[in-house]
């Protein structure tokens, strides 16, 4: 039997022409993503009591719609403006108008400052746990513009800012599946900007552990817990679907907070998207009430003036549709966006609608 062999020199020359094709092949073949982690979920501790906590203001202008317990500390009460807030007979807590919840401030009766101490603390643990998790999956992901992206469950890492413009960001997974998204700078989203949850995606496990300040564009869609070292500033018509904690303030203008505010009333109650939407002239409201009583569905313009009247009076229980034509009598609206408020009993839900001409 005849062994062949080669010289060293042939062996080297054939193997450098292998790795040669094999690297060819691969640079052709599409990137194929790293297998993800779904890191634990951030443990807010008492501060996902609040679903707007600050330790040195949060303010308001506008017809800004609130679910659930709001606070401040270290700060006392006189930090939080334009609420128009109404001290309880306990001391403890405040309400407002604006707030389907409570309002809690550090210096109300006791135990309400001890609350609020640990709720604070808890938030900047929060914090610490988001900003310290290591071996991120992606680290500066599409330098920081996430504008018509697509992101799946995972840790997240930027050194500098984080943009969403008006082409909006979609974030894609199941029910269980938990985003961090480490953000060193600035979170933006730009006006009309909007965070879109598909998969089952839930905006309760997905964390925006930001260093710099928060802001949400006039219009806005977002969804997710804050967790900010700065300043939370939503603009005129953002809408808000999870948590703003903020190490300084939180300012509003006539935003919902979260975006389905429907308050702990009966089942049977309910305010529907109105259809369609955007519209021009008109569009159709639907609702349902669960037991008979006074109702009333008004609309509002961004800067919190009433438009119009639609239903002021006593209905039974049922389903309705209300037509809203901005043809009709002495109307002359602009194009934008606008709020209709249905309030029945206790229930009270709000939800924006965009007029185009």
């Amino acid at each position: 039997m005849k062994i062949y062999t080669k010289d060293p020199a042939t062996i080297l020359i054939s193997w450098r022409r292998f790795l040669g094709a094999m690297l060819a092949v691969a640079l052709m073949m599409p990137a194929v993503a790293v297998s993800q982690s779904s890191p634990a979920p951030v443990d807010l501790g008492t501060s996902g009591d609040f679903v707007i906590l600050a330790k040195t203001g949060i303010s308001t202008t506008g017809v800004t719609s609130i679910t659930g317990d709001i606070g401040v500390s270290p700060t006392d009460h006189t930090a939080i403006t334009g609420f128009g807030l109404i001290l309880d007979g306990s001391g403890t807590f405040s309400t407002s108008s604006l707030v389907v919840g409570r309002v809690f401030a550090a210096d109300y009766t006791d135990p309400t400052p001890t609350k609020m101490t640990t709720a604070i603390s808890d938030m900047e643990t929060a914090y610490t746990d988001a900003a310290g998790r290591t071996l991120p999956d992606y680290t500066e992901l599409y330098a920081g513009d996430l504008t018509g992206q697509t992101l799946t469950h995972g840790l997240y890492k930027w050194s500098n800012g984080v943009l969403v413009s008006a082409g909006g960001v979609t974030i894609s997974g199941s029910a269980s599946d938990v985003w961090i998204f480490q953000i060193a700078g600035d979170l933006t989203l730009a006006n009309g900007a909007i965070v879109t949850l598909i998969g089952g995606a839930q905006a309760s496990n997905i964390f925006w552990q930001v260093a710099g300040q928060v802001t949400l564009g006039t219009t806005a869609d977002f969804k997710g817990i804050i967790l900010c070292q700065t300043l939370i500033d939503m603009q005129t018509g953002s809408s808000f679907d999870g948590r703003a904690l903020a190490q300084t303030a939180v300012t509003l203008d006539a935003n919902i907070v979260p975006v389905e505010d429907e308050v702990a009333a009966p089942k049977t109650f309910a305010l529907e998207q109105n259809y369609p939407n955007p519209f021009n002239p008109s569009t159709k409201i639907q609702y349902t009430i669960g037991n008979a009583g006074l109702v009333s569905l008004k609309i509002y313009n961004l800067l919190g003036k009433e438009v119009v009247t639609l239903v002021n009076t006593y209905q039974n229980a049922g389903s309705y549709t209300v037509l809203f034509n901005t043809n009709e009598g002495t109307l002359n609206l602009a194009s934008g966006v606008y709020f209709y408020r249905l309030e029945a009993e206790s229930f009270v839900s709000i939800k924006k609608l965009v007029l185009l001409k």
